[in-house]
């Protein structure tokens, strides 16, 4: 939002929220009603709909693409790091998408010589494009400097200017009034081609897709363009900006001006300084080498559209079930069969940075329920050590194994690799310690008992064996359970036992309890998870704590994606033991059967920052 929001700031939908697309509903049905008619429908008229699509997938690309080239760092413009913030004002980016459409579809309506056009004219795409070079760039110009008055400026155009660090959606994040002015100046050319009868769908679909294209250029954040393109064709840098030239007008505010040729602000003197030696600078800048890497994998079907290399504001809150990505069922199954079938190597996700450590998330290509068939095991495991070794070979301090890449039954919590190359320098950190620390100091104080329910598991025997140093009785439901705990945990003497399912009023639950269990629990039972996965919630009088995980210092940066379903600037204990394993300098694998201390831990934690996680209030 601008500093002092003028008139026409919010778009007329904008009370519609996520169904503003049903404005287009009557134009689309008759559109395609059309099809059906003995004149087969007219193609200005019917592209409409699949062009939106068109869009919004092109438009997804750049989005996808740039968030992967910037984490990788080679080439990146502008190092700093995006937050919740700007991800949440870019939200609307697809607004234009859909007044274009409204716009085409009113235009298609109103002006008889704009239906029946032939698919090609090449006078009218030579016309498109030198009314384009012409008025479009030069009024384009001076109403952008125009912008940067005070007057105009905290009125609208420092809603863009928000953005220091750029990502493709920016170039359209804009107020409404902005963006009438914008089309009303890119109406030029498609105005002129259809009045002269010299227009043709190429002309008209494709300067909009032009548009789109230069705009993702010039707001990616990493330079691309090959050095050999202005040896070659010098006059190049006149008609064709970069990526770095537009970035320099987001940092430096009152140059580079121009639209997508620069040639004005050549002829007007208002080119940056700096605007050859930071292209050439980016060109150079290689790839950023990790210190701590958090390995992770794929979830549901659907965590693909959640990554923060997919949809942008899916991936910045916790993970939940959409109803409209089940209509995606085609690109989702597509999208696993590339993940699971092509893509053979962990990738990057995510890149951080907190106290002078370079931080990645790298992702194994697999889903969730592929852990839990014993004919993937072996893949999982290639990928696994695949991912560990090439973070070795990188010159990373700890590698931490997060989710099911260190589920005991594939790996032993990663003690095969251990076992496999003994001379690693790299630390393998499967997090157990924390997650239990983290459970531990989420029981409300005073309490006497607890219930523990779900498979065992590291964590758990560590969760047990300090709740019976601390006098806190362990309560379980089955003798079986009684005896596997009295046989793994020491000095638990007279600390468990038997008791009914609705006595205990603090729940410790992990993976492979029945759920439906909880219906017999006690009213405002509290729930603490101490798996990677988060219970279902049957009970409404009931308090559901998060599963283990901290809070993220401030000066955690580039943090604007959510870490599965948990919430904003949170981290889980498996990603965070990592970090504060480097942080510490500790010389000691964390994997197998090892649990470090408990305390040391915790406060280790404590004290670089990160917080723990108030128990939510129940729904």
């Amino acid at each position: 939002m601008a500093s002092k929001p003028g008139i026409l700031t919010d778009w007329p939908w904008k009370p519609l929220g996520n169904f503003k697309f049903v404005i287009i509903t009557p134009w689309v049905v008759h559109s395609m009603y059309t099809l059906t008619t003995k004149e087969g429908g007219d193609p200005v008229n019917y592209l409409v709909l699949p062009f939106i699509v068109m869009r919004m997938v092109h438009n997804q690309i750049w989005i996808s693409v740039s968030r992967y080239r910037t984490a990788k760092g080679n080439n990146r413009i502008v190092d700093r790091g995006l937050e919740f913030d700007q991800v949440d004002r870019e939200t609307n980016w697809d607004d234009q998408i859909l007044f274009t459409a409204i716009l085409f579809y009113i235009g298609y309506m109103v002006f008889p010589f704009a239906s029946k056009l032939p698919w090609w004219n090449t006078k009218g795409v030579i016309m498109t494009a030198i009314l384009h070079a012409g008025p479009v760039e030069f009024i384009y110009y001076w109403f952008h400097r125009a912008l940067h008055h005070h007057f105009l400026y905290t009125r609208y155009h420092s809603h863009h200017h928000s953005s220091i660090v750029t990502q493709p959606i920016t170039s359209v994040t804009h107020p409404f009034a902005e963006h009438l002015a914008y089309f009303t100046l890119f109406a030029i050319p498609m105005m002129t081609t259809l009045i002269t009868r010299t227009s043709s769908i190429a002309a008209l679909y494709g300067y909009i897709v032009y548009i789109d294209f230069m705009n993702n250029v010039g707001h990616c954040n990493f330079e691309f363009f090959p050095k050999i393109l202005f040896s070659v064709f010098p006059p190049l840098k006149y008609f064709s900006y970069t990526p770095a030239f537009h970035s320099l007008h987001h940092t430096k505010f009152r140059t580079n001006y121009s639209l997508f040729m620069p040639i004005y602000d050549y002829i007007y003197g208002t080119v940056d300084t700096s605007t050859e030696t930071t292209y050439e600078t980016c060109l150079k800048k290689p790839m950023e080498v990790a210190d701590v890497v958090h390995l992770t994998h794929l979830t549901t079907l659907h965590s693909i559209y959640q990554l923060r290399l997919g949809v942008a504001s899916l991936a910045s809150n916790p993970q939940t079930s959409k109803w409209y990505l089940h209509l995606m069922w085609p690109f989702t199954f597509c999208s696993m069969l590339i993940t699971t079938c092509l893509h053979a190597r962990a990738f990057l996700l995510e890149t951080n940075n907190f106290q002078n450590l370079n931080l990645q998330s790298w992702v194994i290509p697999r889903f969730k329920i592929q852990y839990f068939l014993r004919w993937q095991s072996g893949t999982l495991n290639n990928l696994i050590e695949e991912a560990i070794m090439e973070a070795e070979l990188g010159g990373a301090k700890v590698i931490s194994l997060g989710l099911l890449n260190q589920k005991e039954e594939l790996n032993a919590h990663g003690e095969v690799y251990i076992r496999k190359y003994p001379k690693l320098k790299i630390k393998i950190v499967d997090g157990s310690s924390l997650a239990a620390a983290i459970v531990l100091n989420s029981i409300p104080k005073g309490t006497n008992q607890v219930l523990l329910r779900g498979n065992f598991n590291k964590v758990s025997f560590a969760i047990a064996n300090a709740l019976c140093r601390r006098n806190i009785q362990v309560a379980l439901l089955h003798k079986e359970e009684l005896k596997m705990l009295q046989q793994r945990v020491t000095k638990s003497k007279g600390r468990f036992t038997l008791s009914p399912i609705n006595t205990p009023k603090i729940w410790i639950v992990g993976d492979g309890w029945d759920e439906d269990e909880q219906m017999s629990a006690s009213k405002g039972s509290l729930f603490i998870p101490f798996s990677h996965f988060p219970p279902k919630k049957f009970r409404k009088d009931c308090y559901f704590h998060f599963t283990p995980a901290m809070t993220a210092p401030p000066k955690f940066m580039n943090l604007h994606s959510c870490e599965n379903w948990l919430p904003r600037r949170v981290l889980s204990a498996w990603r965070i033991a990592g970090i504060v394993h480097a942080l510490e300098g500790w010389n000691v694998h964390e994997c197998g059967y090892t649990i470090l201390s408990i305390k040391k831990v915790w406060q280790a934690s404590l004290f670089h920052g990160f917080q723990p996680l108030k128990i939510p209030h129940s729904p």
